[in-house]
């Protein structure tokens, strides 16, 4: 009875070392080796190794340049639509009030559609476009065209955000982003 207490107390030290090791105790350089029983009874040397120590990068301050960062100017590239570009939509005035989009190319494709007008000042209208809008900003995106669906009870502000999204495709496609 004695020996299984023992072992079953040498398992469960070993274990609380181990989970300790992981959670980031590190025992100090200085400190002797741990000493644990082995089933028999005999003291067993158990040698704990210190993880690797982590280097952090030192913190420099803001507009200091990095030690790996170019400081060299960049060339421009042959492509240049690799840099995003926005486009603003016309205005279109709707039923409800005024709709104009904005859209974000990069690489020829639309990265971002945003409403940055649209009808709002009621309680209804102001819940309307609250879920349409976010709506009508992927179907964008994912279209990537003016040929979304409109958001059923957003019917004028669906209208006025396709016109207003086709005026800011033709300025991209006038631009050659697109």
């Amino acid at each position: 009875m004695r020996r299984g207490v023992v072992r079953t107390m040498s398992v469960a030290t070993l274990a609380v070392v181990g989970l300790g090791l992981r959670a980031g105790a590190q025992p100090s350089s200085s400190s002797p080796p741990s000493v644990t029983s082995t089933p028999a009874g005999r003291p067993r040397h158990v040698r704990v190794r210190p993880s690797p120590a982590r280097t952090v990068a030192p913190r420099l301050p803001v507009g200091t340049p990095s030690a790996t960062a170019s400081t060299a100017p960049k060339k421009a590239s042959a492509h240049a639509t690799t840099a995003a570009a926005g486009f603003q939509g016309d205005l279109v005035d709707t039923q409800y009030g005024p709709v104009r989009v904005r859209i974000t190319v990069r690489q020829g494709r639309i990265k971002r559609a945003q409403a940055i007008e649209h009808p709002q000042g009621d309680g209804t209208t102001d819940g309307i476009n609250a879920y349409a809008v976010p709506a009508l900003d992927r179907e964008a995106v994912a279209a990537q065209s003016a040929h979304i669906d409109a958001v059923s009870g957003a019917t004028f502000t669906s209208e006025g955000y396709r016109q207003s999204l086709q005026s800011a495709l033709d300025a991209a496609h006038q631009a050659g982003a697109l």
